[in-house]
């Protein structure tokens, strides 16, 4: 019989990954607002905003007002791909900061136009400073499982790259299925040699996008490997700008309501989640089709 954790912690993606591929602009108040009322559901661990060149995420242009409007309301993180990204989010008061990578080199360079190398050359400077600062930092390892121009990820690679960031300091690895590629024995067989790995040396969570309908399955099977924290967004919004077939993330509503029927604790209210994607809604350009969203506009609850 497989063991269950009693707690999972929910980290809200939305604002931040949720929105950055939108092809509509969704202007800064809406932003707020969305963030506030997931906030009211009892999410305490999100991702605001991210301070890129709007140049390449325009609806990102705003990040350095979403971070000094949102209520600091538990660990709220900004992502900053560099130096200059990390300097700008902390003056505009951002207290826990995401850093990013690819296992892929080709996904990188995609990306960021680095090798993995590159980049984990380029961010040890960063990250060490943040330290220096006290400052939390998250580690988010893209094509953990998949990568759309190189296919399957040899798991000894992200396990390189993982310890990589724990010698480093850095507080948090958040390890993703950026394309929605990997099934549920994977997912428990990278996870088990993650926790195995690391030994509780950083937190843990896990990231699965929904493109092929697994990452409930996926994170069913991560739980059973001890993962007791997840990243999720509301109404299923998602996907990624350098990652062709990257659909949403997995809903928050839809975790929620499966972690709850199971029994295991979030905090979290679904139906103030599906209040928040119902804010959110009338500013994006794809129709939100969740199933605990659906049901929540039926009123099926």
């Amino acid at each position: 019989m497989f063991i269950l954790p009693k707690n999972v912690t929910i980290i809200e993606v939305g604002p931040r990954d949720g929105l950055q591929n939108e092809k509509n602009y969704v202007e800064e108040t809406e932003k707020v607002r969305f963030i506030h009322a997931l906030q009211e559901s009892g999410i305490e661990e999100m991702e605001l905003t991210s301070f890129v060149s709007p140049k390449w995420v325009p609806q990102l242009a705003d990040a350095k007002n979403i971070v000094k409007k949102s209520v600091k309301n538990g660990r709220q993180f900004v992502l900053a791909p560099n130096e200059k990204g990390a300097e700008l989010a902390i003056e505009a008061g951002a207290e826990s900061i995401a850093v990013f990578v690819g296992v892929s080199n080709t996904f990188n360079q995609k990306n960021i136009n680095r090798t993995t190398e590159e980049s984990m050359d380029a961010l040890e400077p960063v990250i060490n400073r943040l330290k220096n600062k006290a400052v939390f930092v998250r580690a988010c390892i893209s094509t953990a499982f998949y990568c759309p121009y190189e296919g399957k990820i040899n798991k000894d690679d992200v396990i390189a790259l993982c310890r990589r960031f724990v010698s480093l300091g850095v507080d948090e690895l958040s390890v993703a299925d950026t394309i929605g590629m990997a099934n549920p024995v994977e997912s428990y067989e990278l996870f088990n040699l993650l926790k195995g790995e690391l030994n509780n040396k950083v937190l843990l969570t896990a990231h699965f996008h929904d493109t092929r309908k697994m990452a409930l399955a996926n994170i069913f099977a991560a739980l059973q490997a001890g993962i007791d924290r997840f990243d999720t967004s509301a109404g299923g919004l998602g996907g990624c700008p350098f990652a062709p077939g990257a659909t949403g993330n997995v809903a928050t509503e839809d975790v929620v309501n499966m972690l709850d029927s199971m029994g295991i604790i979030t905090g979290v209210d679904v139906d103030k989640v599906c209040e928040a994607v119902e804010k959110i809604a009338p500013h994006v350009s794809q129709p939100i089709e969740t199933g605990m969203y659906r049901l929540y506009k039926n009123r099926g609850f």
